[in-house]
């Protein structure tokens, strides 16, 4: 099996997207994840752009990593200045990795107009650079940026671009599609060439700008690169960059490849929302092998099919990745989605059984009063719970109160102020707090009172909430559904509630979620050491 290293640049490249802000201990905890997952190489920031990323480095250093080599990044020393008094160069040295990656020009665009410096004196920075970082112990990566572009333009400059790195002692080559508008026959055709020009290996580094970098990282892969630089869920400037928990599995499972522990493929999931959550990124359900939606299915005759016979709609089985199959109900998913859902509970249910019409009835009625539950898987495993008796409530609500005022004539931010009485067993507890509208109120107070008898509940937390008015007519009788998703970090589960009072449907959606949660951990507690199950409705 033909050996392909994984360089992630989830904390250095992945942080250049927006909204993304890493904090130190942010960074320290990717890395750790990372590291547990079987990565080859963390490219884990810029020393020399930022005090935070040198703190990190620092930190960083007291870990002790199994997997994982850790990856100082920064650019060939400036125009005018030896490598030896370049503050870049000296910072990327400061942080005291094994390895450091240091980018220079391959494009003529880029350095008689960006850098404004000759195409001799380009290569002599990259030339110094390299030397330097090898003189002081370092083993270096060089990423030739714009490598694709500069070669269509010329194919001679790009190629002694690469020569220049190699000769100063280079380790590795990395041929950069920095404006991701390569296609990947271009990325193939290209990569081919310089690995007949090299005599070290070759990496490949993709952006997504037209939506093909994990097809050009495969491309490139076919065609002689050895290692794929990219980040864990394809976080990254623009349209950020190669996939990685895409590009691993097909690598690995498509095509053979071995990128990570063989053992790591089933933490892939876990891993890529492990990250998600730190970065503050809601993942896409339609991701790849790891969104909730990358198995499930609607449709009637693809949830019929697939209740037979898993591969005749499935690729690989879901749990192959840590993920898990998803029948989505809706008017076109047939009685068939629904029984397959049955059967995680009691494979002895057919359409046939008495729990069976009961519940379809139920379903009907809930959908009548406005429920919907294609989005709301979890919402719907509680009723199935509910419905075969196969449900322990963890509390009940005495009572609730809500206060909200609104002020047009002040700047100052109106909050709104709730109360709960719940009831947990013989025990009873009264808690109020204030949010940012009733909603937020009445999720704080409740979380509080319960955090009282479950405080693993400080895990979880919304993330989305979605509100949509679903009957014509009088709008203020209309009936309302809220849709809500919730974390824990690890899992994401969405609950529906529908009433014609927003604050009650919210409620309804809220308290499945809690309950939900509290439901699932209650069974991991009661089975310790039983894995996954391949299908999961949440």
């Amino acid at each position: 099996m033909k050996k392909v290293e994984i360089f992630d640049s989830t904390l250095r490249d992945g942080a250049q997207g927006e909204g993304i802000s890493f904090s130190v201990d942010d960074k320290l905890k990717i890395l750790q994840r990372l590291d547990d997952f079987g990565v080859a190489f963390a490219e884990a920031g810029n020393p020399g752009s930022n005090p935070k990323d040198l703190e990190f480095f620092k930190k960083a250093k007291t870990l002790e990593l199994k997997n994982t080599k850790l990856v100082a990044f920064g650019s060939t020393r400036r125009k005018d200045v030896s490598a030896e008094t370049d503050d870049n160069v000296k910072a990327i040295l400061d942080a005291d990795t094994e390895y450091a990656a240091v980018f220079g020009k391959s494009w003529r665009l880029h350095t008689e107009v960006i850098l404004n410096v000759t195409p001799e004196e380009n290569l002599s920075m990259i030339r110094d650079t390299v030397s330097c970082l090898k003189k002081n112990g370092r083993k270096v990566i060089f990423d030739a940026e714009h490598f694709f572009d500069g070669f269509k333009d010329s194919p001679r400059f790009a190629l002694s671009v690469l020569k220049t790195a190699e000769e100063a002692g280079a380790e590795l080559l990395v041929l950069c599609d920095t404006n991701g508008g390569a296609f990947p026959d271009e990325i193939a055709r290209i990569t081919e060439e310089a690995v007949k020009a090299s005599n070290i290996p070759i990496g490949i580094h993709c952006h997504n700008d037209i939506g093909c970098a994990v097809a050009c990282a495969v491309a490139a892969v076919k065609a002689g690169a050895v290692q794929v630089q990219g980040t864990f869920i394809g976080i990254g400037e623009r349209c950020g960059n190669t996939n990685l928990s895409t590009l691993i599995p097909d690598l690995q499972l498509k095509l053979g490849y071995d990128c990570v522990p063989s053992e790591s493929v089933e933490k892939l999931t876990e891993t890529a929302r492990y990250i998600a959550e730190i970065a503050n990124v809601k993942l896409a359900g339609s991701m790849p092998y790891v969104g909730r939606n990358a198995f499930g299915h609607k449709g009637g005759m693809h949830a019929d099919g697939v209740a037979k016979e898993p591969k005749s709609f499935e690729h690989i089985p879901p749990e192959t990745v840590g993920n898990s199959r998803n029948f989505i109900l809706s008017e076109v998913s047939g009685k068939s989605a629904v029984l397959s859902k049955l059967k995680n509970f009691d494979r002895k249910l057919d359409k046939s059984s008495p729990e069976t019409v009961r519940i379809l009835k139920k379903l009907k009625e809930l959908e009548s009063m406005g429920y919907q539950f294609e989005a709301a898987g979890a919402s719907f495993e509680l009723l199935i719970l509910k419905e075969l008796g196969r449900f322990q409530p963890f509390f009940q609500i005495e009572h609730f109160h809500v206060i909200s005022t609104q002020s047009y004539d002040t700047k100052e931010i109106n909050k709104a102020n709730a109360m709960v009485k719940i009831k947990v067993g013989n025990r009873f507890e009264i808690t109020a707090d204030e949010g940012d509208g009733p909603v937020n109120a009445i999720d704080r107070a409740l979380r509080k009172a319960l955090e009282v008898f479950y405080p693993r509940l400080r895990k979880a937390h919304l993330v989305d909430y979605k509100v949509r008015v679903i009957a014509a007519g009088d709008s203020t009788a209309a009936i309302t559904r809220v849709l809500i998703e919730s974390t824990d970090g690890e899992k994401v589960w969405t609950t529906v509630g529908a009433s014609k009072d927003i604050i009650d449907a919210s409620l309804k959606a809220l308290l499945d979620s809690i309950e939900y949660f509290l439901h699932v951990k209650a069974e991991e507690a009661r089975k310790p050491t039983s894995k996954k199950t391949s299908e999961r409705i949440g």
